[in-house]
């Protein structure tokens, strides 16, 4: 399964950046997300571990797998026998700057998996992209 949701911000790449890559902050402003506790200390780096509460899912070890300063952020956990790779991706966009969430979940049952989950899933995207566009228009403004 493969979810993805792109918005364009407009609002200067680094607020974007940091917005995204301070997880720790990020129930302040995004309803999709109850509480994240950083299990390696220090700014996100490829091996970075994160407890991340979402609302009506058991609490997740998400580990970064890749990231490139302002363009990507990815991580990923297992759950329910399933690989979650879940990214953030950042691309110049006119005055502004494409901010894409996508999860993409891999392994036996993600089909099942889709079926289920798949519209919940793009629901929460939604809310997400809307969250970090929110959040960085009121960075920039004040």
């Amino acid at each position: 399964m493969y979810r993805e949701h792109s918005t364009v911000i407009n609002a200067p790449a680094s607020v974007v950046w940091r917005l995204t890559t301070d997880v720790v902050k990020w129930p302040t402003f995004m309803p999709t997300v109850q509480h994240v506790e950083l299990l390696t200390p220090g700014e996100l780096r490829v091996g970075s571990s994160a407890r991340v509460k979402q609302p009506g899912q058991t609490t997740a070890v998400w580990t970064v797998t890749r990231i490139e300063p302002m363009t990507e952020f990815t991580w990923e956990t297992r759950r329910m026998g399933l690989r979650m790779i879940g990214r953030h991706l950042l691309a110049p966009a006119g005055d502004g700057i494409r901010n894409t969430v996508s999860i993409e979940v891999v392994g036996r049952g993600s089909g099942l998996f889709a079926l289920f989950f798949g519209g919940m899933i793009a629901r929460v995207m939604r809310q997400e992209s809307a969250a970090f566009e929110k959040a960085a228009s009121q960075v920039s403004a004040g």
